[in-house]
């Protein structure tokens, strides 16, 4: 049985730079989708991340279902504004990475989107918190910091072959950090590329960076990559769209329920594909914080 509409209706929050406008290129199919169904809704474009989380907060105090059409940034800032409120977030993929929605079952197709949303299924997830910042997917640093200040500088590369582009970019000029990474009060030092903190799976457009990570399970996976030659780096990028990368000697996967990260130099940590923070980082999560309007979970 399909839940009832929300008494006040949905509140489209479109982001129109998202995917070099590939949000607003969608919002003629959403919408007649959802006339389509009888879903009443009202269409806000966001003037930056502070208006859409505004505008989120105030269409859940009147009864709206806050419907973010973005990529990863916004509907990461949206999601960490709206925990802990019981207020729902409707999600339709607009963006270049998608990543949230990939994992979570979320089609890009817009018209499928809508179906998703339509049927009203909340699943509770975590929300991970780096220094007081919040966010959904993976919180990152290293050569991950280098990699998405490429990314998000590069306009004429679209969708996820963007981020492919700007690892191999970044790869030319990096020089190996030294990390410290304490887990549940366990600490491991490390010469290498990146430390990922992961409350979701994927990131960079569909590279499975954790591929053990769960949003429900109210802890935090860690993924270190230790140093190797550049040319072995490179050539294990492929894995990691699959998630075999894990299985690398110079690959080591942790997990815990409070995490601190620092390093030898400074580094901007990255989260949802924009900048979150700056080591050194402490993070935690907030369990089960957040109500996603999304397709109920398979098996672990």
């Amino acid at each position: 049985m399909s839940p009832d509409p929300p008494a006040g209706g949905y509140r489209l929050l479109v982001n129109p730079s998202a995917g070099s406008g590939r949000a607003v290129e969608r919002l003629p199919e959403i919408r007649a989708e959802m006339s389509r169904r009888g879903m009443e809704h009202r269409v806000v474009m966001t003037k930056g991340i502070g208006h859409g989380c505004e505008e989120a907060a105030a269409a859940a105090g009147r009864g709206e279902v806050p419907v973010v059409v973005s990529g990863d940034g916004l509907i990461g800032k949206v999601g960490g504004a709206l925990a802990g409120t019981g207020a729902p977030l409707g999600v339709i993929p607009g963006g270049r990475g998608n990543d949230l929605a990939r994992v979570v079952g979320i089609p890009t197709d817009p018209a499928a989107a809508v179906a998703v949303l339509a049927a009203g299924n909340r699943r509770p997830i975590d929300v991970g918190e780096a220094n007081g910042e919040r966010f959904l997917c993976i919180a990152s640093c290293g050569f991950d910091s280098d990699a998405n200040r490429i990314a998000n500088e590069t306009k004429l590369i679209s969708g996820p072959l963007v981020y492919a582009f700007a690892a191999i970019k970044a790869l030319w000029q990096w020089r190996p950090a030294r990390f410290t990474v304490t887990v549940d009060g366990v600490e491991t030092a490390v010469h290498g590329y990146s430390v990922a903190v992961a409350n979701s799976q994927a990131y960079g457009g569909g590279m499975f960076i954790a591929p053990a990570a769960r949003l429900d399970d109210g802890l935090l996976d860690v993924i270190i990559t230790a140093d190797a030659s550049k040319w072995r780096f490179l050539t294990g990028l492929p894995r990691i769209f699959k998630g075999t990368h894990v299985e690398r000697e110079e690959v080591m996967a942790l997990r815990g329920d409070i995490v601190e990260v620092g390093a030898d130099r400074d580094f901007i940590v990255y989260a949802d594909g924009d900048p979150l923070t700056e080591l050194p980082m402490r993070v935690t999560t907030l369990a089960g914080a957040l109500e996603l309007i999304a397709p109920a979970p398979g098996p672990a």
